[in-house]
């Protein structure tokens, strides 16, 4: 924050008292409060809890919510193993011995599929492990609208395919050395993925037919992640450029800025908030944007953790991977939003800048709101979870 906001902030804050006295005091603090946090971008990191993967460097990779309630991840290192955590914190480990996994996600079948080098892999909830060969680098599954598992081969430049009996089909990507990584099922009935080196978007229908949409940004640093949002539109980061981008499904492209160039956005889900929450692998932080381009940012506690996959788990928490950590984190929503108490601070945070200020409008201008509208969102986000106001927790 300038010493210039800090200086205005500091003399609204004397001028608010001196006008509304002791009973003003409350209401300054969660006014203004607000405000630091939507000028640092940060909230505050006591929100997230972390839980050590019992294997020393084991480079905890993706994660997915499971049939059973808990949460299942990979791990790159000393061979590979799947993990499994409750929403509690209790972590099992299983591994084939074999190779390292990637993706991972819960199928149609009931099971656990992932991907390691060379290899699909299914396991079952009690942890019985099941492989079927694939040419190349198999990287990241997810379930198709056929009721097929789809994937991204990295360095085979291909789009497989494989049934719960496991059959294979694979596709190669027009691109040559696209590099594909990220694939989720659209809201077209087609699987749209990400190609990181050619920094193109993909659509492949279940026929195998594909059309490719440019993005800007740095090769083998473009994008990796990507999930269908609450608006219907592909989400997805662009980590060259620390940019979070938005398509629609006829290749309309939207894009929006982070505010720190280092944020390096990497992979991306859904929220049960109506939001999208996404890893910054760049500055160690868990990012939050609305779908109208509102940003949020948490800090994690372990310094230079690495985040790297995001989901949202069964208990309505994010869940994700902190691949340098070796932990895996969880992010708390406020569980307050939309009680009385909430309701409360908003209004007395909005009713002390107006009369303050002469109205909410000149209150955004005078502290270096670019509109009210943005003012307006970062009283909500304080509001809704900050977990600074007095006896308010998340």
């Amino acid at each position: 924050m300038s010493s210039t906001l800090t200086t205005r902030l500091g003399s609204a804050v004397i001028a608010t008292i001196a006008r509304l006295g002791p009973r003003g005091l409350q209401f300054v603090f969660l006014s203004l409060a607000s405000v630091f946090i939507a000028t640092q971008g940060t909230v505050s990191a006591q929100v997230i809890t972390e839980f050590p993967v019992p294997t020393l460097d084991s480079l905890p990779w993706a994660i997915a919510a499971g049939p059973d309630g808990a949460l299942w991840f990979t791990e790159l290192q000393h061979g590979g193993k799947i993990g499994r955590i409750t929403t509690a914190g209790v972590i099992t480990e299983f591994s084939n011995g074999i190779g390292n996994f990637y993706g991972i996600t819960t199928g149609p079948d009931g099971e656990l599929w992932f991907t390691e080098e060379g290899q699909i892999g299914r396991i079952t909830t009690s942890g019985e492990i099941t492989t079927f060969p694939v040419s190349g680098l198999p990287e990241v599954i997810t379930v198709g609208p056929d009721g097929a598992l789809w994937f991204t081969e990295y360095y085979g430049g291909k789009i497989g395919r494989i049934t719960t009996d496991g059959v294979v089909t694979e596709f190669p990507i027009p691109t040559s050395n696209a590099l594909p990584v990220g694939i989720t099922a659209g809201p077209d009935g087609a699987l749209w993925f990400t190609e990181n080196h050619a920094c193109k978007i993909g659509r492949v229908t279940t026929s195998g037919v594909f059309t490719e949409f440019q993005l800007q940004g740095a090769a083998d640093d473009c994008s990796a992640g990507l999930t269908v949002g609450p608006d219907g539109a592909l989400w997805f980061g662009i980590g060259s450029r620390a940019v979070i981008g938005r398509m629609t499904t006829a290749g309309v492209l939207t894009e929006f800025q982070l505010p720190d160039l280092n944020s390096q956005p990497d992979l991306i889900t859904n929220g049960p908030d109506g939001a999208l929450w996404f890893a910054e692998g760049g500055t160690n932080k868990i990012g939050r944007i609305t779908i109208d381009g509102d940003f949020t940012e948490y800090q994690i506690p372990t310094p230079n953790s690495g985040p790297r996959w995001i989901t949202t788990g069964p208990d309505g928490a994010l869940w994700f991977t902190e691949y340098y950590g070796n932990k895996i984190g969880r992010l708390a929503l406020p569980q307050f939003v939309g009680t009385p108490g909430y309701s409360f601070c908003i209004g007395q945070s909005v009713a002390t800048l107006s009369q303050q200020y002469g109205g909410l409008k000149s209150a955004a201008a005078a502290l270096g709101f670019s509109t009210t509208k943005t003012l307006q969102d970062s009283i909500r986000a304080y509001c809704g979870g900050s977990g600074l106001a007095p006896g308010i927790k998340p």
